[in-house]
């Protein structure tokens, strides 16, 4: 009789164990199947859903590269332009440490250019192209981001700032 019981109390534990490794991987499978716990929205601000040329193909003035191996922020500048630079000047001071990785690029406007910021012209009309919008280019010149011109700016510097981190280099 007591053999039977040390059986069992080993088979309960077996079975334990075993259950502290299936759980994880059963919950797993109920939140695919079923779409519990999984949360529906979008990490990033603006808009992933980027279909739009390379910087090299933009319809801009001056092609030259900004800085090798750089992202690179372009922004529309035909409407508020002083205060949009401004922002965005900020929002690189802001970057820290992560700041030399970044340049912006300000396509129109007629103000000076602030401290690390490139200034162009677009050479005709881009049809994908809005008013005061701005986007974020990997070092390769493929857009990653669109962002709205209503976007605050702190969930635009959220969003660099993030692109940043999960690319090292």
């Amino acid at each position: 009789m007591i053999n039977l019981s040390y059986q069992k109390r080993q088979r309960l534990k077996l079975i334990m164990i075993f259950s502290i490794f299936a759980a994880p991987m059963l919950m797993a499978w109920i939140m695919v199947v079923w779409r519990v716990g999984i949360p529906e929205e979008n990490m990033a601000n603006g808009n992933i859903n980027v279909n739009l040329p390379e910087l090299a193909q933009w319809p801009i003035d001056d092609k030259e590269p900004l800085h090798r191996g750089a992202w690179v922020l372009a922004f529309d500048c035909s409407q508020k332009c002083s205060q949009r630079s401004d922002e965005l000047w900020r929002l690189h001071r802001a970057l820290g440490r992560d700041a030399e990785r970044l340049t912006r690029l300000r396509i129109g406007g007629e103000y000076p250019a602030l401290p690390g910021e490139k200034i162009t012209r677009w050479s005709s009309s881009a049809e994908w192209a809005e008013s005061n919008h701005a986007w974020l280019l990997d070092p390769m010149g493929q857009t990653v981001v669109a962002f709205d011109a209503h976007l605050p700016t702190k969930k635009l510097l959220d969003d660099i700032q993030h692109a940043l981190k999960v690319n090292p280099y």
